[in-house]
Protein backbone atom coordinates (compact mmCIF):
# COMPACT_ATOMS: atom_id res chain seq x y z
CA UNK A 1 0.00 0.00 0.00
CA UNK A 2 1.03 3.63 -0.47
CA UNK A 3 2.30 5.34 2.68
CA UNK A 4 -0.34 7.32 4.62
CA UNK A 5 0.45 10.05 7.14
CA UNK A 6 -0.45 9.18 10.74
CA UNK A 7 0.57 11.72 13.40
CA UNK A 8 1.44 10.59 16.93
CA UNK A 9 2.92 12.63 19.78
CA UNK A 10 5.14 11.44 22.60
CA UNK A 11 3.44 14.20 24.63
CA UNK A 12 -0.03 12.70 24.23
CA UNK A 13 -1.57 12.49 27.75
CA UNK A 14 -2.65 8.90 27.00
CA UNK A 15 0.95 7.65 27.29
CA UNK A 16 3.34 10.52 28.06
CA UNK A 17 3.91 9.24 31.62
CA UNK A 18 4.53 5.60 30.58
CA UNK A 19 8.00 4.30 31.48
CA UNK A 20 10.16 3.98 28.35
CA UNK A 21 11.61 0.49 27.93
CA UNK A 22 13.41 -0.69 31.07
CA UNK A 23 14.52 2.80 32.07
CA UNK A 24 14.75 4.43 35.46
CA UNK A 25 11.92 6.50 36.99
CA UNK A 26 11.64 9.67 34.94
CA UNK A 27 12.59 7.91 31.68
CA UNK A 28 9.11 8.41 30.23
CA UNK A 29 7.76 8.39 26.70
CA UNK A 30 7.00 12.08 27.08
CA UNK A 31 10.61 12.91 27.99
CA UNK A 32 12.64 10.47 25.88
CA UNK A 33 10.20 8.64 23.58
CA UNK A 34 10.90 10.52 20.33
CA UNK A 35 12.51 7.49 18.62
CA UNK A 36 9.77 5.03 19.60
CA UNK A 37 7.08 7.53 18.57
CA UNK A 38 8.74 8.25 15.19
CA UNK A 39 8.95 4.52 14.45
CA UNK A 40 5.31 4.07 15.54
CA UNK A 41 4.31 6.74 12.98
CA UNK A 42 6.34 4.94 10.30
CA UNK A 43 4.76 1.57 11.11
CA UNK A 44 1.24 3.04 11.22
CA UNK A 45 1.77 4.84 7.91
CA UNK A 46 2.46 1.46 6.29
CA UNK A 47 -0.95 0.26 7.47
CA UNK A 48 -0.09 -1.44 10.79
CA UNK A 49 -1.87 0.49 13.54
CA UNK A 50 0.54 1.23 16.37
CA UNK A 51 0.91 3.80 19.15
CA UNK A 52 3.97 4.75 21.23
CA UNK A 53 2.42 2.86 24.15
CA UNK A 54 1.68 -0.35 22.24
CA UNK A 55 5.06 -0.35 20.44
CA UNK A 56 6.86 0.30 23.72
CA UNK A 57 5.19 -2.77 25.27
CA UNK A 58 5.83 -5.00 22.24
CA UNK A 59 9.51 -4.03 22.16
CA UNK A 60 9.83 -4.80 25.87
CA UNK A 61 8.42 -8.27 25.16
CA UNK A 62 11.34 -8.96 22.77
CA UNK A 63 13.97 -7.27 24.98
CA UNK A 64 14.09 -4.35 22.58
CA UNK A 65 15.73 -1.96 25.05
CA UNK A 66 18.85 -1.63 27.13
CA UNK A 67 17.63 0.58 29.95
CA UNK A 68 15.62 3.19 27.99
CA UNK A 69 17.75 2.94 24.82
CA UNK A 70 16.11 1.14 21.89
CA UNK A 71 17.67 -1.67 19.85
CA UNK A 72 16.83 -0.43 16.33
CA UNK A 73 16.75 -3.84 14.62
CA UNK A 74 14.34 -5.35 17.17
CA UNK A 75 11.47 -3.81 15.17
CA UNK A 76 11.84 -6.77 12.82
CA UNK A 77 10.94 -9.18 15.65
CA UNK A 78 7.68 -7.29 16.15
CA UNK A 79 7.01 -6.75 12.42
CA UNK A 80 8.85 -9.29 10.21
CA UNK A 81 7.86 -7.29 7.11
CA UNK A 82 9.81 -4.24 8.36
CA UNK A 83 13.59 -4.55 8.26
CA UNK A 84 16.53 -2.22 8.87
CA UNK A 85 18.85 -2.76 5.86
CA UNK A 86 21.03 0.18 6.83
CA UNK A 87 21.61 2.88 9.40
CA UNK A 88 24.01 5.74 8.74
CA UNK A 89 25.78 7.86 11.37
CA UNK A 90 26.83 11.22 9.96
CA UNK A 91 27.59 13.52 12.89
CA UNK A 92 30.93 14.45 11.32
CA UNK A 93 30.11 13.94 7.62
CA UNK A 94 27.45 15.11 5.17
CA UNK A 95 24.21 13.14 5.30
CA UNK A 96 23.68 11.04 2.12
CA UNK A 97 20.77 13.06 0.73
CA UNK A 98 20.66 11.10 -2.55
CA UNK A 99 20.11 7.88 -0.61
CA UNK A 100 17.40 9.51 1.53
CA UNK A 101 15.70 10.86 -1.63
CA UNK A 102 15.72 7.41 -3.24
CA UNK A 103 14.08 5.87 -0.17
CA UNK A 104 11.39 8.57 -0.06
CA UNK A 105 10.68 8.21 -3.79
CA UNK A 106 10.25 4.47 -3.23
CA UNK A 107 7.56 5.12 -0.61
CA UNK A 108 9.88 4.33 2.32
CA UNK A 109 10.01 7.17 4.91
CA UNK A 110 13.09 7.35 7.12
CA UNK A 111 13.71 8.20 10.77
CA UNK A 112 16.46 10.79 11.29
CA UNK A 113 18.24 12.31 14.28
CA UNK A 114 18.57 16.09 14.56
CA UNK A 115 19.81 18.60 17.14
CA UNK A 116 16.77 19.69 19.13
CA UNK A 117 18.29 22.74 20.85
CA UNK A 118 20.62 25.67 20.07
CA UNK A 119 22.38 25.00 23.40
CA UNK A 120 26.05 23.90 23.22
CA UNK A 121 26.56 20.26 22.36
CA UNK A 122 24.26 17.87 20.51
CA UNK A 123 20.76 17.39 21.98
CA UNK A 124 19.45 14.20 20.33
CA UNK A 125 15.94 14.16 18.86
CA UNK A 126 14.33 11.83 16.32
CA UNK A 127 11.72 12.74 13.70
CA UNK A 128 10.16 10.91 10.75
CA UNK A 129 10.91 12.32 7.26
CA UNK A 130 8.33 11.34 4.63
CA UNK A 131 8.78 13.54 1.52
CA UNK A 132 10.92 16.08 -0.27
CA UNK A 133 9.89 19.70 -0.69
CA UNK A 134 12.34 21.85 -2.67
CA UNK A 135 15.68 21.71 -0.86
CA UNK A 136 14.07 20.56 2.39
CA UNK A 137 12.21 17.59 3.87
CA UNK A 138 8.67 17.32 5.18
CA UNK A 139 8.59 15.62 8.57
CA UNK A 140 6.33 14.49 11.38
CA UNK A 141 7.83 15.65 14.69
CA UNK A 142 6.73 13.56 17.70
CA UNK A 143 7.47 16.16 20.38
CA UNK A 144 4.84 18.91 19.95
CA UNK A 145 1.39 17.77 20.99
CA UNK A 146 -0.47 19.05 17.93
CA UNK A 147 -2.58 16.22 16.46
CA UNK A 148 -3.08 16.09 12.70
CA UNK A 149 -1.04 16.38 9.51
CA UNK A 150 -2.77 19.28 7.77
CA UNK A 151 0.02 21.80 8.43
CA UNK A 152 3.30 20.94 6.64
CA UNK A 153 6.31 20.81 8.95
CA UNK A 154 9.75 21.41 7.39
CA UNK A 155 12.92 20.01 8.94
CA UNK A 156 15.17 22.97 8.09
CA UNK A 157 12.75 25.54 9.52
CA UNK A 158 13.01 23.98 12.97
CA UNK A 159 16.30 22.11 13.18
CA UNK A 160 18.87 23.52 10.72
CA UNK A 161 20.71 25.58 13.42
CA UNK A 162 22.20 27.61 10.53
CA UNK A 163 23.51 24.47 8.78
CA UNK A 164 22.71 23.23 5.26
CA UNK A 165 20.38 20.24 4.96
CA UNK A 166 23.20 17.69 4.65
CA UNK A 167 24.72 18.90 7.95
CA UNK A 168 21.40 19.17 9.82
CA UNK A 169 21.00 15.38 10.04
CA UNK A 170 23.28 13.28 12.28
CA UNK A 171 21.82 9.78 11.79
CA UNK A 172 19.47 8.03 9.34
CA UNK A 173 17.53 4.82 9.96
CA UNK A 174 16.55 3.31 6.61
CA UNK A 175 13.62 1.09 7.57
CA UNK A 176 12.18 -0.93 4.67
CA UNK A 177 8.62 -2.23 4.59
CA UNK A 178 8.16 -5.11 2.13
CA UNK A 179 4.46 -4.30 1.63
CA UNK A 180 5.08 -0.65 0.65
CA UNK A 181 4.70 0.60 -2.90
CA UNK A 182 6.95 3.18 -4.56
CA UNK A 183 5.40 6.50 -5.56
CA UNK A 184 2.88 5.31 -8.14
CA UNK A 185 2.10 6.73 -11.57
CA UNK A 186 -1.45 8.11 -11.57
CA UNK A 187 -3.47 5.71 -13.76
CA UNK A 188 -6.16 8.37 -14.34
CA UNK A 189 -3.79 10.99 -15.74
CA UNK A 190 -2.40 10.43 -19.27
CA UNK A 191 1.32 11.04 -19.49
CA UNK A 192 2.61 13.58 -22.04
CA UNK A 193 4.51 12.20 -25.04
CA UNK A 194 8.21 11.52 -24.65
CA UNK A 195 10.45 13.21 -27.24
CA UNK A 196 14.09 12.57 -28.16
CA UNK A 197 15.90 9.21 -27.87
CA UNK A 198 13.85 6.81 -25.83
CA UNK A 199 12.96 3.19 -25.16
CA UNK A 200 9.87 1.27 -24.12
CA UNK A 201 9.47 -1.28 -21.31
CA UNK A 202 8.75 -4.63 -22.97
CA UNK A 203 5.21 -5.98 -22.70
CA UNK A 204 6.62 -9.23 -21.33
CA UNK A 205 7.81 -7.45 -18.14
CA UNK A 206 4.41 -7.96 -16.53
CA UNK A 207 5.57 -7.12 -12.99
CA UNK A 208 6.89 -3.73 -14.11
CA UNK A 209 10.46 -2.47 -14.38
CA UNK A 210 12.35 -0.92 -11.46
CA UNK A 211 14.14 2.39 -12.00
CA UNK A 212 16.97 2.67 -9.47
CA UNK A 213 19.38 5.36 -8.30
CA UNK A 214 22.23 2.85 -8.82
CA UNK A 215 22.66 -0.53 -10.51
CA UNK A 216 22.73 -2.42 -7.21
CA UNK A 217 19.83 -4.94 -7.12
CA UNK A 218 20.59 -6.45 -3.70
CA UNK A 219 17.75 -4.49 -2.03
CA UNK A 220 14.97 -1.98 -2.72
CA UNK A 221 16.70 0.81 -0.79
CA UNK A 222 17.79 2.49 -4.05
CA UNK A 223 14.41 2.10 -5.80
CA UNK A 224 13.18 5.34 -7.42
CA UNK A 225 9.97 4.11 -9.07
CA UNK A 226 8.44 0.98 -10.64
CA UNK A 227 6.98 1.57 -14.13
CA UNK A 228 4.49 -0.74 -15.89
CA UNK A 229 5.05 -2.55 -19.22
CA UNK A 230 4.63 -0.31 -22.26
CA UNK A 231 5.98 2.79 -20.46
CA UNK A 232 8.25 4.97 -22.60
CA UNK A 233 11.40 6.32 -20.99
CA UNK A 234 13.68 9.11 -22.21
CA UNK A 235 17.33 8.04 -22.64
CA UNK A 236 19.52 10.61 -20.90
CA UNK A 237 23.03 9.45 -21.80
CA UNK A 238 24.98 9.41 -25.07
CA UNK A 239 24.86 6.25 -27.21
CA UNK A 240 22.32 4.64 -24.90
CA UNK A 241 20.34 3.42 -27.93
CA UNK A 242 23.15 0.99 -28.80
CA UNK A 243 22.71 -0.73 -25.42
CA UNK A 244 18.94 -1.27 -25.64
CA UNK A 245 18.10 -4.98 -25.50
CA UNK A 246 21.68 -5.97 -24.54
CA UNK A 247 21.86 -8.37 -21.62
CA UNK A 248 23.82 -7.04 -18.62
CA UNK A 249 23.73 -3.39 -19.73
CA UNK A 250 22.18 -0.51 -17.77
CA UNK A 251 21.08 2.85 -19.18
CA UNK A 252 20.16 6.16 -17.59
CA UNK A 253 16.49 7.06 -18.16
CA UNK A 254 13.90 9.64 -17.17
CA UNK A 255 10.15 9.10 -16.80
CA UNK A 256 7.53 11.54 -18.08
CA UNK A 257 7.09 12.64 -14.45
CA UNK A 258 10.75 13.63 -14.19
CA UNK A 259 12.01 10.68 -12.12
CA UNK A 260 15.54 9.67 -13.15
CA UNK A 261 17.71 6.62 -12.58
CA UNK A 262 19.09 3.41 -14.11
CA UNK A 263 17.05 0.77 -15.96
CA UNK A 264 18.01 -2.76 -17.09
CA UNK A 265 18.55 -2.34 -20.85
CA UNK A 266 17.67 -5.96 -21.63
CA UNK A 267 14.05 -5.31 -20.66
CA UNK A 268 13.75 -2.31 -23.00
CA UNK A 269 12.99 -2.05 -26.71
CA UNK A 270 13.71 0.77 -29.14
CA UNK A 271 10.96 3.12 -30.32
CA UNK A 272 10.93 5.86 -32.95
CA UNK A 273 9.00 9.10 -33.48
CA UNK A 274 6.86 10.75 -30.82
CA UNK A 275 4.31 8.30 -29.43
CA UNK A 276 2.18 8.98 -26.36
CA UNK A 277 2.94 6.80 -23.37
CA UNK A 278 0.21 4.34 -22.26
CA UNK A 279 -2.90 6.07 -20.90
CA UNK A 280 -4.04 3.32 -18.56
CA UNK A 281 -0.99 1.54 -17.10
CA UNK A 282 -1.45 -1.34 -14.70
CA UNK A 283 0.63 -0.98 -11.57
CA UNK A 284 1.58 -4.31 -9.97
CA UNK A 285 0.91 -4.60 -6.25
CA UNK A 286 4.54 -5.42 -5.40
CA UNK A 287 7.54 -4.29 -7.53
CA UNK A 288 10.20 -6.88 -8.29
CA UNK A 289 13.75 -6.67 -9.56
CA UNK A 290 14.09 -7.21 -13.33
CA UNK A 291 16.60 -10.04 -12.87
CA UNK A 292 14.65 -11.86 -10.18
CA UNK A 293 11.25 -13.41 -10.97
CA UNK A 294 8.44 -12.78 -8.49
CA UNK A 295 8.58 -15.19 -5.58
CA UNK A 296 5.43 -16.00 -3.57
CA UNK A 297 5.63 -14.87 0.04
CA UNK A 298 5.52 -17.63 2.63
CA UNK A 299 2.58 -16.69 4.90
CA UNK A 300 4.09 -18.65 7.78
CA UNK A 301 6.37 -16.42 9.82
CA UNK A 302 9.13 -18.41 11.56
CA UNK A 303 9.23 -18.08 15.34
CA UNK A 304 11.37 -15.24 16.63
CA UNK A 305 14.70 -16.29 18.13
CA UNK A 306 14.94 -16.36 21.88
CA UNK A 307 16.00 -12.81 22.85
CA UNK A 308 19.16 -12.34 24.86
CA UNK A 309 18.78 -11.41 28.52
CA UNK A 310 18.69 -7.74 29.34
CA UNK A 311 22.26 -6.54 30.04
CA UNK A 312 22.85 -5.58 33.70
CA UNK A 313 22.96 -1.92 34.66
CA UNK A 314 26.26 -0.58 35.94
CA UNK A 315 26.73 2.56 37.98
CA UNK A 316 29.79 4.66 38.73
CA UNK A 317 30.34 7.03 41.66
CA UNK A 318 31.67 10.58 41.28
CA UNK A 319 34.89 11.05 43.26
CA UNK A 320 34.82 14.83 43.76
CA UNK A 321 32.31 17.67 43.75
CA UNK A 322 32.22 19.76 40.59
CA UNK A 323 32.77 16.85 38.21
CA UNK A 324 31.39 17.86 34.81
CA UNK A 325 29.11 15.96 32.44
CA UNK A 326 29.94 16.81 28.80
CA UNK A 327 27.70 16.83 25.74
CA UNK A 328 29.90 14.44 23.73
CA UNK A 329 32.97 12.25 24.05
CA UNK A 330 35.19 15.05 22.74
CA UNK A 331 33.30 18.26 23.56
CA UNK A 332 34.43 20.79 26.14
CA UNK A 333 30.83 21.96 26.64
CA UNK A 334 29.43 20.84 30.01
CA UNK A 335 25.71 20.10 30.33
CA UNK A 336 25.71 19.34 34.08
CA UNK A 337 27.89 19.36 37.21
CA UNK A 338 27.78 16.52 39.74
CA UNK A 339 28.29 16.41 43.50
CA UNK A 340 30.74 14.08 45.22
CA UNK A 341 29.41 10.49 45.60
CA UNK A 342 26.68 11.09 42.98
CA UNK A 343 25.73 7.86 41.23
CA UNK A 344 25.68 7.83 37.42
CA UNK A 345 24.20 5.04 35.29
CA UNK A 346 26.45 3.75 32.48
CA UNK A 347 24.59 3.66 29.12
CA UNK A 348 27.33 2.17 26.92
CA UNK A 349 28.51 -1.47 26.68
CA UNK A 350 29.52 -2.59 30.18
CA UNK A 351 32.83 -4.26 29.34
CA UNK A 352 34.15 -1.23 27.49
CA UNK A 353 33.06 1.13 30.25
CA UNK A 354 34.68 -0.91 33.02
CA UNK A 355 37.96 -0.95 31.09
CA UNK A 356 38.00 2.86 31.02
CA UNK A 357 37.17 3.56 34.68
CA UNK A 358 40.05 5.44 36.30
CA UNK A 359 41.87 5.99 32.98
CA UNK A 360 42.81 9.61 32.30
CA UNK A 361 41.89 10.89 28.83
CA UNK A 362 38.91 8.51 28.44
CA UNK A 363 35.21 9.32 28.78
CA UNK A 364 32.23 7.15 29.66
CA UNK A 365 28.68 7.59 28.30
CA UNK A 366 26.40 7.99 31.34
CA UNK A 367 23.03 9.22 32.49
CA UNK A 368 23.55 12.07 34.93
CA UNK A 369 21.67 12.51 38.18
CA UNK A 370 19.48 15.06 36.36
CA UNK A 371 18.37 12.42 33.86
CA UNK A 372 20.34 13.98 30.97
CA UNK A 373 22.74 11.81 28.98
CA UNK A 374 26.34 12.83 28.43
CA UNK A 375 29.95 11.87 29.00
CA UNK A 376 32.10 11.95 32.15
CA UNK A 377 35.90 11.77 32.43
CA UNK A 378 36.72 8.15 33.32
CA UNK A 379 39.37 9.16 35.87
CA UNK A 380 36.81 11.19 37.83
CA UNK A 381 34.68 8.18 38.78
CA UNK A 382 34.97 4.75 40.40
CA UNK A 383 32.88 1.62 40.02
CA UNK A 384 29.89 1.61 42.38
Amino acid sequence: MAFQLVYLSQQDPQWKNDLLGFGDPGDTLGAYGCAVTSIAMLISGHGYNETPRSLNEKLKNVNGFTSSLIYWNKINQVYPQITLPEQVSCENTDAPLAKINAALDAGQPVVVRVDSSPAPGLQWHYVMVYARKGNDYLMLDPYPYSPGTAKPDLLMARYSRGNPLERSIQQILFYHCSTAQPNPIDPNKPDPPVSGPRARVMASVTAGLNIRSSTDTSSLANLVVNVPPGTELALTEANAETQIGVNGQWVRVRTTQGQEGFAAAWYLEKVGGVVPAPVDPIIPPVPVDPIVPPVPVDPIVPPAPVPPPEPPKVQVVVKAAGTKIYSSATSAAAIATEKANARLTVVEPVDGAKAKIGVKGKRINVKASTGSRGFVDADKVRLA
